[in-house]
């Protein structure tokens, strides 16, 4: 095993996925497709074309400003999906607004700056500073995330979304294996997967180390503030290191970092029973005809205008 190997090409399912309510959401670069089991047993598909803003306008898609795009779409879209699941289960009609979606920007703005100042507010009671201060508020900031998982996965209502999320990972896991997806081949699939967003918080905690350990030390206070106010910049570096293992992950030095991150995935991802990876499997094939279908109709735009040309 090599310490850096070759670069991997961008998978075509280049943005992943995420477990809904009885589903699963799948994104690719031109689409999203969400599959969820209504009461009635039946596989109800949706399918969207989406275009991200940072392929619209250059600027958007430079590295590091990227990541903090991709982290907002990825969270409207996944609280879309949340929204479009919770309707098919229940069979009601709650139609998914702006103002719903602000209602769930400021809770999780709230959640996450929780666990950016309650563990510097901890840490501070210890009396250390500099870099051991730094370490340490991460080893407390990673111990509460640690908590929140386990007491999530030990909700029983929830335990079924964590079988849809794994159901999800071992489906795009066989897809990326370039095997044929049927239930049989992708159960013999891990349901950890490194760039889930369970190891993206891993590396946010390292980036927070490395970043708040090279701010200067102007009191109490203006710390704190930085905790905040740097979230952005931690999320769009962490972004770019997540991105940066999936074209490397076969080599050493990612597999080191993104192990932790995989050992939390036992907590936010269940075996999922055969129904679930049906859906999944189904997501996942319906994106990839979606993302062919577009790549076959680019290809020959490519060859009229080559031939007008």
């Amino acid at each position: 095993m090599k310490l850096f190997a070759k670069r991997r090409e961008e998978p075509s399912l280049a943005f992943g996925g995420q477990a809904l309510i009885e589903g699963v959401m799948i994104r690719a670069r031109t689409h999203m497709v969400m599959c969820v089991r209504q009461p009635n047993n039946e596989i109800l598909t949706h399918t969207e074309k989406i275009s991200s803003i940072s392929e619209r306008y250059k600027i958007l898609g430079l590295p590091f400003i990227r990541g903090i795009i991709a982290l907002f779409e990825t969270f409207y879209l996944g609280v879309k999906g949340i929204y479009f699941s919770a309707n098919a289960v229940l069979e009601e009609e709650e139609k998914f607004t702006y103002k719903e979606f602000a209602v769930m920007v400021a809770l999780a703005l709230v959640l996450v700056s929780f666990f950016f100042v309650a563990p510097f507010l901890l840490t501070s009671l210890f009396g250390l500073t500099g870099l051991l201060f730094n370490v340490v508020e991460a080893i407390v900031r990673l111990a509460i995330f640690l908590l929140y998982l386990t007491l999530v996965s030990m909700w029983g209502e929830f335990k079924r979304v964590l079988q849809y999320h794994g159901a999800e990972h071992k489906t795009i896991n066989a897809h990326e294996a370039g095997v044929a997806l049927n239930v049989s081949n992708v159960k013999k699939f891990s349901r950890l997967h490194p760039r889930c967003g369970t190891s993206f918080i891993f590396i946010v905690g390292i980036v927070s180390i490395l970043l708040f350990s090279i701010m200067p030390n102007l009191g109490f206070v203006v710390n704190l503030a930085y905790r905040v106010l740097l979230i952005p910049v931690i999320g769009a570096i962490s972004y770019e290191l997540l991105k940066l293992s999936g074209r490397y992950k076969d080599s050493i030095i990612t597999r080191i970092v993104t192990m932790p991150g995989l050992a939390f995935q036992l907590l936010t991802t269940r075996e999922p029973s055969d129904d679930m990876i049906e859906v999944a499997v189904k997501a996942v094939e319906e994106v990839s005809r979606l993302s062919d279908s577009q790549h076959r109709e680019l290809t020959d735009q490519s060859s009229m205008h080559a031939i007008k040309d």
